[in-house]
């Protein structure tokens, strides 16, 4: 099982990214983490990051490198690939002092492994709600809180992105564990923001609405299943839902990730910004 986003796994097998020179690149020498970024949402990301100059750590669940991901370590890329399981906290913080051993101190994290379900509210059970709760709330705080620390130590500024979801701010009759987890990501963003601002250290999040990723089909299969619909119905109808009419692509978020890792956002923090279409405006 993925700990990519729902919106966040892919097979793209894209050529390596063209780094931006030097004297123009908005991450130049800084180190990023990366959970859930063995493909989708994830991978893009990391792509843009390497662009921008910045160095990665690419982390998921894989024991070895995913295909696309070893195509960026094969071009000799400023990359690593490590597996780890995100809901244990001891690995988390051994992959923490892993990564800052082998690229340096850590700047940013892109806090984005997480995984999907969804059923009827009544018949719910507590197997679900541990699974979501495990990954998508437990795995992101301590996830951030390893960062944070090392941060800290360090006593370098630094910027965390936090990976929400529009789930997180509104209910929906289906998927009422999964729109929990992400509104606690929100919450803990907000909490986190203030409690290392004292420290310089910025904590923010992206809300994605509905991304075009091999996930989709998972999704769009348990929609089919319990609103008694036709394979690929729900997917064309959320595309067509969107106001600005498709659903998202990976490379949508890319540019809100290297924004809230950058010196441009520097004035920004405790803030939750929808990458979404135009599905949910606050």
């Amino acid at each position: 099982m993925s700990q990519a986003h729902a919106t966040a796994t892919s097979t793209s097998t894209a050529s390596a990214p063209t780094p931006v020179p030097a004297h123009y690149a908005r991450l130049h020498q800084r180190h990023a983490l990366l959970t859930g970024a063995g493909g989708g949402i994830g991978l893009a990301v990391a792509r843009a990051y390497l662009e921008q100059g910045a160095r990665c750590t690419v982390v998921d669940l894989a024991p070895r490198a995913p295909e696309p991901v070893q195509a960026l370590l094969d071009a000799g890329l400023p990359l690593r690939y490590r597996a780890a399981d995100v809901r244990d906290p001891g690995a988390i913080a051994a992959l923490v002092e892993q990564a800052e051993a082998e690229l340096g101190p850590l700047d940013v994290l892109f806090n984005n492994a997480a995984i999907f379900d969804m059923g009827p509210l009544l018949e719910s059970d507590e197997a679900m709600y541990q699974r979501l709760f495990d990954v998508n709330v437990k795995g992101m705080f301590f996830t951030m809180q390893a960062v944070l620390r090392a941060m800290c130590r360090a006593g370098r500024p630094g910027a965390v992105i936090n990976m929400a979801s529009q789930a997180g701010r509104r209910g929906e009759a289906l998927v009422a564990h999964y729109c929990a987890t992400k509104a606690a990501v929100i919450s803990y963003t907000q909490s986190a923001a203030l409690a290392m601002a004292p420290h310089g250290i910025r904590v923010n999040a992206i809300s994605p609405g509905v991304v075009d990723t091999p996930m989709w089909d998972h999704v769009d299969a348990l929609f089919a299943r319990y609103e008694h619909l036709q394979p690929g119905e729900k997917k064309i109808a959320v595309g067509r839902a969107v106001p600005l009419g498709r659903m998202g692509r990976p490379d949508d978020l890319c540019g809100a990730a290297v924004f809230l890792a950058s010196d441009e956002s520097r004035y920004v923090t405790a803030q939750t910004l929808n990458v979404d279409g135009g599905n949910v405006m606050s």
